[in-house]
């Protein structure tokens, strides 16, 4: 492990590491710059949100003074799609207008997902009200700071008295799908998933 890494709450001043952590990590564990060009656009839908709007579920993983790794999310699915479309939404809609019709290109469909939240709320789901999206570079990934950002995530939750959590991510991402599988993830049945696996796990 990394001897100088520590594990902090997200502060507002990682906000330019939070996006470029997500950026770098976005396409399947990797960097997703050369499939969407603007470098806000992914962090504005799977990261900023959360630490803004959940500031208190928000980690990160510091080395030399910079944040290296994060993890994000909410304790209450329903609760956040309902905040991100009345709190977060109208300030990134000027930038990013909904599409007008189906979309065609990467930057299109992403536009599209950051419009319907509502798509977060499966049925399936519902025993596992709590979500997060957990990211670190390359360089500090296979170190255990995955393991110990999630550890600081699930004792938040289980503090605030949550007793499930569930992540969804794409199928192809085999590495990550290992992950989870170490830590105590299991596969949730969701029938036409697309192209992402849903997992869950208690918090305790």
């Amino acid at each position: 492990m990394t001897s100088t890494a520590v594990l902090r709450p997200y502060r507002p001043e990682d906000r330019e590491a939070l996006f470029d952590i997500c950026v770098r990590t976005a396409h399947e564990g990797g960097d997703s710059r050369a499939l969407y060009p603007d470098l806000e656009l992914l962090p504005n839908i799977f990261a900023a949100p959360y630490a803004v709007l959940e500031p208190d579920l928000a980690f990160v993983v510091e080395d030399e003074g910079r944040a290296v790794g994060y993890i994000v999310g909410t304790a209450d699915t329903a609760s956040f799609v309902s905040r991100f479309r009345t709190e977060w939404l109208p300030g990134v809609s000027t930038r990013y207008p909904a599409p007008v019709g189906p979309p065609t290109t990467p930057t299109e469909v992403m536009v599209d997902l950051m419009h319907r939240p509502e798509r977060m709320l499966l049925p399936e789901l519902s025993e596992y009200p709590a979500h997060l999206h957990i990211d670190l570079l390359p360089t500090h990934q296979r170190e255990g700071h995955g393991r110990r950002l999630l550890q600081a995530f699930l004792g938040a939750l289980h503090r605030k008295g949550v007793a499930a959590v569930h992540l969804g991510m794409v199928t192809s991402n085999t590495p990550a799908r290992a992950f989870y599988d170490r830590v105590g993830f299991h596969e949730i049945p969701v029938p036409d998933p697309g192209p992402l696996t849903y997992l869950g796990r208690g918090t305790a």
